[in-house]
């Protein structure tokens, strides 16, 4: 939709009076929560080892610590459950003989039964080995990226890193499974209620799980996606309960985004809070870079609001650039969305590609734009609470 010329004059002026925020991200406690969130104590926050529970009870004493409210009743947790296949135990692959090293060399397909077993195998094209009789598939890949499966097949995939080995002819397996049907985990949810209208709402989101673990030695780090969102709401979090805002600030770190967006579709399916009252949902994904600036998934369907957060930017020159995106179902904005609460989901662009992988480690995102994307946030709610 396009803006008329003297509504976007007025939408200027109105933005730029907007007394910049002299209040900073504080980057030590955003490295600290990255670290941690990122540690092998975490094991990837997901589905083994209790790496998901750890992090959650880490943001629960986080709310508790920073004087937020439950956003329900007495506590910070909204439980639920999902299928899920998970790898707790063994993961070892030789092929041609050759061990390879889990994460680095070969992922197995998250949707895969466990096995042991050797096996010939027989080229079916250039890039996929098949076992049939052992049902075994075996495809050589550019990059090892690895997810979540809510099922499990009856068959074994392993992925290999092109360049560890050539001409796979054999293959020893030994990898366990574990199908969980009702795997329990929880969204973690508080607010800081408003001091003048506090029955209107400015809602910040991040997913909070990751892929967690392939076996027993190796795990996901998960610092980009999504350590770094969650260090960016819990610093939020603790701005605006030391700093109260008009209307109630609500923050909430969803589980099994990983998954499928189960965590935020439960929340919509069965919210804490009313979702007609939230003026506006932010959502932040993958922010812990920013060489080339941000981009904002829903921007064409909020043209006013991001027309203000770029006049906004310009005025004070936060960050490189603001990108716009269109409709994306890409993260936990999604169900909110076709709700029809409005909603922006942010991500920063440049910097690290380490994605889905074993080498998204804290140490290797510079949180280029951590500090401007936080100063950014604060002047755009304080508009929107205009």
């Amino acid at each position: 939709m396009l803006i008329p010329i003297e509504m976007k004059k007025y939408m200027l002026i109105f933005c730029l009076i907007i007394p910049g925020t002299v209040f900073s991200q504080d980057i030590e406690l955003a490295r600290t929560i990255l670290d941690t969130l990122s540690s092998k104590a975490m094991w990837g926050r997901g589905y083994t080892k209790n790496g998901i529970d750890k992090a959650a009870n880490y943001i629960d004493g986080k709310f508790e610590a920073y004087g937020l409210k439950p956003m329900s009743g007495n506590t910070f947790k909204q439980p639920f459950s999902i299928p899920v296949n998970t790898f707790p135990g063994d993961m070892e692959v030789k092929i041609n003989g050759k061990q390879l090293i889990p994460g680095k060399e070969f992922i197995i397909m998250p949707e895969s039964t466990g096995k042991t077993v050797s096996s010939k195998l027989l080229q079916r094209d250039s890039a996929v080995f098949i076992a049939a009789a052992d049902r075994i598939l075996v495809s050589l890949k550019d990059k090892l990226t690895w997810s979540v499966s809510n099922q499990v097949a009856d068959y074994t995939g392993i992925d290999i890193l092109k360049g560890s080995v050539e001409n796979p002819s054999t293959i020893e397996l030994n990898a366990t499974n574990e199908f969980i049907n009702h795997f329990e985990t929880a969204n973690v949810c508080g607010i800081v209620p408003g001091t003048m209208q506090p029955d209107s709402m400015i809602v910040i989101t991040a997913h909070y799980d990751h892929l967690g673990g392939m076996g027993k030695d190796t795990y996901f780090p998960g610092a980009n996606d999504n350590g770094s969102g969650i260090s960016l709401l819990l610093n939020l979090a603790k701005h605006y309960a030391a700093n109260p805002a008009p209307y109630t600030m609500a923050f909430i770190c969803f589980a099994a985004e990983e998954a499928g967006l189960w965590g935020s579709k439960h929340f919509t399916e069965q919210p804490l809070l009313d979702l007609a009252r939230i003026r506006f949902l932010i959502n932040f994904d993958m922010v812990g870079t920013g060489e080339t600036g941000v981009t904002v998934v829903n921007a064409t369907q909020h043209p006013t609001e991001f027309e203000c957060l770029n006049q906004i930017n310009d005025a004070h020159h936060y960050l490189p650039e603001i990108n716009a995106r269109g409709k994306a179902a890409n993260s936990d904005h999604h169900f909110f969305s076709e709700k029809g609460v409005p909603a922006f989901f942010m991500y920063t662009t440049g910097g690290s590609k380490a994605y889905h992988d074993v080498y998204d480690l804290p140490g290797n995102l510079p949180l280029t734009a951590y500090n401007n994307l936080f100063k950014l946030i604060i002047d755009f709610n304080n508009k929107l609470m205009k």
